[in-house]
């Protein structure tokens, strides 16, 4: 299967940005992978007030607490992140 080169240029974010140490298989301590987060935010797929919101959240550290790794990801960074996850992270 050939990636798209949105979802190649968010692999590689989440490369260069060390997602993988904990989102990826296996996963650190109880860290989701990238692909069950995929599945738990496909819902959200077509709508942009929920990707803003998980943006957001994102980058405060309100989805498990404080988590450095997510609070330094600029807006543009983190939305494209987001982005990956909501369409499959594939």
């Amino acid at each position: 299967m050939l990636l798209s080169p949105h979802a190649l240029a968010s692999t590689q974010l989440a490369l260069d940005k060390g997602c993988y140490k904990c989102h990826g298989t296996p996963p650190k301590k109880n860290a989701p992978t990238f692909a069950e987060l995929a599945l738990r935010y496909a819902k959200h797929r077509g709508n942009a007030g929920a990707e803003s919101t998980l943006v957001e959240k994102l980058r405060r550290g309100t989805f498990l607490g404080h988590i450095d790794a997510h609070e330094r990801l600029s807006q543009e960074d983190a939305q494209r992140l987001v982005r990956w996850i909501i369409d499959g992270a594939r």
